[in-house]
């Protein structure tokens, strides 16, 4: 997993509109990288939706906000649109960007082991420098945790 002062791991992949996008793109600008499990879910709605409630305090403190699932690029569009999200979503189907960050490996769900995202939320600053990792994500206020 990544640690404070480690760079942004190098990736390429698609955003809801299928266009590409790399760490080299979100070079230059304060960067929030939130990786959540599944779009449409509660807890990710709930993670999805404080971030868009809070958008333009983010945005007030420069902060350039990406999402990242597994989840399709059309799965990302119909989140997008179902709850006016003003933020892009990348689609990691391969799961490489989210292990290069280590945001994917064993979790317990409902008291099975199994592998999938973990949610964690990385802050990045205008170098590509890892400043903040956010591991114990409250979805219903996550845009307070980031902003504080």
């Amino acid at each position: 997993m990544l640690k404070i002062g480690d760079r942004m791991p190098d990736f390429e992949v698609v955003d809801q509109d299928g266009n590409k996008v790399s760490s080299k793109d979100l070079m230059g600008k304060k960067t929030v990288v939130y990786f959540y499990p599944k779009d449409n879910t509660s807890g990710c709605t709930a993670e999805a939706c404080s971030i868009r409630d809070s958008y333009e305090a983010l945005l007030a403190k420069g902060y350039n906000i990406v999402g990242v699932s597994k989840d399709s690029a059309a799965s990302h569009k119909k989140f997008i649109d179902k709850y006016e999200l003003p933020f892009t979503l990348l689609s990691d189907t391969s799961t490489q960007m989210l292990q290069a960050f280590g945001a994917w490996g064993e979790k317990k769900m409902y008291g099975k082991t199994v592998f999938g995202t973990i949610r964690r939320t990385f802050i990045f600053n205008e170098e590509g420098i890892l400043e903040r990792i956010i591991e114990k994500v409250d979805t219903k206020n996550h845009a307070d945790q980031i902003l504080n």
